[in-house]
């Protein structure tokens, strides 16, 4: 996976998506693109096409904050996508490899497991469960610990019958999410050999992952059909654990009084007590 040029790509995926006529553009004719023509972009950015080129090409990697702007007018109004897009002209010293290993702090494992009647999990940075609470594992046993969300949502049909209805939002949002999460870092060594491999093995993850989507996701609702106890209409959270580098907690919960907290609680009374086996894990680990 080539990394040497991360706003030149994003500037091409995004080019790419963007149709004449959202932007006001008349097309006429035949194109042989898809999106955007380059010239075109620069025309409605107010930029000369030949500076344009040069940012596609990897040439002129640090355009001012008014060329991002006028860039991000034309080819992504959603504030995240404008934020990564200044942080791809902007990077920050590249940092040092991070360590595969990742601990969940005994407060927080056991913050995880206080919740009796409430699904929660902590994800770590490469969307790796690093301890779950037993409903959690009972609401899906892809949130067991050591399994790889990421993998597991492109290789594992289990998540797929879950989530049935929602599934696509779920695989785009999950996409979306591990962009806005790496920002402009995608040359993490981890990272990128998850990317590869799921590149090689998933045409659905090879084509959203193209597309450069950034949408952090915190909070939301979903629709799941569980086979022991049917639909399940959850609210869920998203929170970032302080002090761990990309850690996120993640919380499912009904409305109270409602059939899915109902569910919800018989799913508890059906699921086996105990705690997950503490300590670390690696990141990206195989599903088994």
């Amino acid at each position: 996976m080539d990394q040497s040029n991360e706003l030149g790509d994003y500037l091409r995926a995004r080019r790419d998506l963007v149709r004449p006529e959202d932007v006001g553009l008349t097309s006429s004719g035949r194109r042989r693109v898809p999106g955007l023509r380059r010239e075109e972009v620069a025309l409605l950015a107010g930029i000369s096409s030949e500076y344009y080129l040069r940012l596609e090409q990897g040439r002129d990697h640090h355009p001012s904050a008014q060329v991002v702007d006028a860039l991000a007018r034309v080819l992504t109004p959603d504030e995240d996508a404008v934020a990564h897009l200044h942080r791809l002209a902007r990077p920050e010293p590249r940092r040092a490899a991070r360590r595969r290993r990742e601990h969940v702090s005994a407060g927080m494992r056991q913050l995880v497991m206080s919740y009796i009647g409430t699904p929660a999990f902590i994800l770590g940075r490469y969307l790796d469960v690093l301890v779950a609470n037993p409903l959690a594992i009972a609401l899906s046993p892809c949130h067991r610990e050591g399994v790889n969300a990421l993998r597991a949502a492109f290789l594992d049909p289990e998540p797929r019958a879950l989530y049935a209805d929602d599934w696509d939002r779920t695989l785009s949002d999950l996409v979306a999410g591990v962009r806005a999460l790496a920002g402009p870092e995608t040359r993490d060594p981890h990272l990128a050999e998850l990317v590869g491999d799921l590149s090689a093995r998933s045409e659905g993850f090879r084509r959203l992952w193209t597309r450069h989507d950034v949408r952090p996701c915190t909070s939301g609702a979903t629709l799941l059909h569980h086979p022991q106890v049917g639909p399940l209409r959850l609210n869920y959270e998203k929170l970032a654990v302080t002090g761990a580098d990309g850690q996120v907690l993640v919380i499912f919960h009904a409305a109270p009084g409602s059939d899915a907290a109902r569910s919800l609680a018989v799913l508890a009374d059906l699921a086996p007590a105990g705690e997950t086996v503490p300590g670390a894990i690696e990141p990206s680990a195989p599903l088994s």
